[in-house]
């Protein structure tokens, strides 16, 4: 699996002047570990509109004023042409079975609002882009972000075409995903703080593995966050680089075609191995 990206995410949509955990900085320790040679492109308004209210994206479109969308999101006049090349690189990944190594990340945006750090619901679009575009009828979504994707879960539930598991620290931010919130094809797997490689290797044989099996997709994206690191400052998990090798190696074994998008991840000194752990495990 290769790494996909677009350098301009590194310097659009600004956030570090506010010492704020999204920062910029997180793409450019990418960029320069990983040197991806993938680029994509910028989203089309169409494929946004297939996860998002025309509302909410045209009020992306026309900021002009940095602005917070929601109590820990900002917004600035280069938010939407950031959130366009992220969710068209999560677009190119699924195409070649990629990587997306975008920022802002997406997973907790929901469909009229930004949330969480998150613009626009990248994996949704590109699942559904899959769908539309590349001829996949059933597509499943592995997060294994520390925090539940609300965002993802209220994009696609009750759609049964999509399967969306969750493995994520809980109780926890954003306060959903608990127990006793799965239907048939929403899989929410609360773990307690403290949770490391085991517990996460296991939850992956006893649920996530019986689960995506059992639903049969053609495309498996996973929502690849890396802030349930030991060392991670904004959670309280366990999990090493060879934990986040496992799950990879895990979910490349789970459908015919895998692609992954980047989610959290706020230790800049840690995570450009963390990401090169799960490109590994992808490609074994």
């Amino acid at each position: 699996m290769e790494p996909v990206s677009h350098p301009a995410m590194a310097h659009l949509h600004p956030t570090g002047h506010h010492h704020h955990p999204e920062t910029e900085e997180r793409l450019l320790c990418l960029l320069a570990a990983l040197r991806p040679e993938l680029e994509g492109g910028r989203a089309s308004r169409a494929a946004i509109e297939r996860a998002h209210d025309r509302s909410y994206v045209d009020r992306i479109e026309a900021l002009s004023d940095e602005c917070w969308l929601d109590g820990d999101t900002i917004g600035q006049p280069t938010t939407w042409e950031a959130a366009r090349l992220a969710a068209g690189c999560a677009i190119r990944a699924v195409e070649l079975g990629g990587f997306a190594l975008i920022r802002p990340p997406g997973h907790h945006a929901l469909a009229d609002r930004a949330m969480g750090f998150c613009i626009f619901g990248n994996a949704v679009v590109a699942a559904r882009y899959a769908q539309d575009e590349l001829g996949i009828e059933r597509v499943a979504i592995v997060d294994w972000d520390v925090h539940h994707g609300n965002g993802t879960e209220a994009l696609v539930r009750g759609d049964d075409s999509i399967l969306f598991l969750s493995l994520h620290q809980w109780p926890f931010y954003p306060g959903t995903g608990g127990p006793g919130t799965n239907d048939e094809t929403t899989v929410n797997i609360p773990l307690p703080a403290g949770s490391g490689d085991a517990a996460y290797a296991q939850a992956f044989r006893d649920v996530v593995e019986p689960a995506v099996r059992s639903f049969e997709p053609g495309l498996l994206i996973v929502s690849a966050g890396f802030d349930a690191h030991e060392d991670d400052p904004l959670a309280g998990m366990r999990v090493t680089a060879d934990g986040f090798r496992d799950m990879a190696t895990r979910c490349t074994q789970l459908a015919p075609r895998t692609a992954a998008v980047l989610e959290g991840g706020y230790n800049l000194h840690t995570l450009p191995g963390l990401v090169e752990a799960a490109l590994n495990g992808f490609a074994s």
